[in-house]
């Protein structure tokens, strides 16, 4: 796995309830995610989320936000200002 691979979804995470509307099961798709630190902005896109249909809050598993907290870790130790990367699982 490159710097920028995250890991793979590995289980079927089943429907929650949206806690924003309340009114929906959320459903697997994807999202952009931007990230600011300092003077750091990173989008990824395509990043793994639970989006629900009705208000279409998004929510990202733990293994996928921890992923993205260590990109822009790496990101930020690299001095980079401004990235748009793809989210790739490996």
């Amino acid at each position: 796995m490159n710097q920028w691979e995250a890991p793979a979804m590995k289980r079927e995470v089943p429907a929650m309830k949206c806690v924003i509307c309340k009114q929906a099961d959320t459903r697997p798709g994807t999202t952009t995610v931007t990230l600011e630190r300092d003077t750091l902005t990173l989008v990824v896109k395509g990043v793994p989320a639970r989006i629900c249909p009705n208000c279409g809050e998004e929510y990202v598993e733990e293994d996928v936000g921890t992923r993205l907290l260590e990109l822009v870790e790496q990101a930020a130790n690299a001095g980079v200002q401004v990235d748009v990367r793809q989210f790739v699982a490996a």
